[in-house]
């Protein structure tokens, strides 16, 4: 590259365009238009209510939006386009196309009959048909990478809430995703825990995976995030890197929260 020249921004991952989400009468998603390019970082915060979990869980579908778009590299999930036409993806067609995300929940969501390891390649075993061995290969380098070797054969009940969600981390990262959503992933945990899990976060963004964060650990956002989304009342209201969003807000009640928080 000569001097002087930049490297090209990195293509875009997330694109949401015009994204309305309403329960009834209580329109939760006004109007959302958000790119998320690959290996960003991107935290989101905002008071209860403001949409932030919702807009997350429209991304993998859990949620069904009433009008907009959400295209997670050249497709939208939830859809598929035949013949110009947009159509509801079949159940198969939705678990491929969520192979692509992982999901890291505010409560652990792991299952108390299974080991760590059973919890780890259920989802790549059986959904998506990997083979055992090498499924269990791949689980133990991600027991490794969250620090959690020893516990492979070890129940959810043996673990303290903090083991639990890096367990829950590596059971996103078992399907391999290009795309991981974190949904308050510390909200459960007593505060004593809240260190060790974002930690592990932190690593995971380091190594330049794509992650949308929705959490009110401000200081994660300092640290870890490429750009700050605040949202309030179903808009984005202030967007931009962490220094200019956490440090010097333009927007009143980005400041107002903030100054609730920190």
């Amino acid at each position: 590259m000569a001097a002087g020249e930049t490297n090209p921004p990195a293509p875009v991952l997330v694109a949401a365009r015009d994204v309305h989400k309403a329960y009834g009468d209580h329109e939760v998603l006004k109007g959302i238009d958000v790119d998320v390019r690959v290996g960003e970082t991107v935290v989101i915060l905002g008071p209860s209510g403001s949409g932030k979990s919702t807009f997350l869980r429209c991304i993998n579908h859990l949620e069904a939006m009433q009008k907009g778009s959400i295209t997670v590299g050249d497709e939208q999930v939830g859809y598929v386009t035949r013949n110009g036409t947009l159509y509801h993806a079949s159940p198969a067609q939705l678990a491929r196309q969520r192979r692509g995300i992982g999901m890291v929940f505010q409560q652990f969501n792991l299952y108390p009959h299974m080991t760590v390891m059973q919890n780890i390649i259920e989802a790549p075993v059986g959904v998506y048909g990997e083979k055992r061995g090498e499924a269990e290969a791949y689980a133990r380098t991600l027991l490794k990478r969250v620090g959690l070797s020893e516990k492979a054969n070890a129940y959810p009940r043996q673990l303290s809430g903090g083991q639990q969600q890096r367990v829950a981390i590596a059971r996103a990262l078992a399907i391999r995703p290009r795309l991981i959503l974190f949904d308050e992933p510390t909200s459960a945990l007593d505060p004593e825990l809240v260190g060790e899990v974002l930690e592990t976060m932190r690593d995971l963004a380091r190594s330049g995976l794509t992650m949308i964060v929705v959490t009110h650990e401000i200081s994660f956002a300092r640290e870890a995030a490429d750009r700050v989304i605040f949202m309030d009342g179903g808009h984005i209201v202030e967007e931009g890197p962490p220094d200019q969003v956490l440090v010097a807000p333009s927007h009143p009640r980005t400041r107002a929260f903030l100054n609730r928080v920190i």
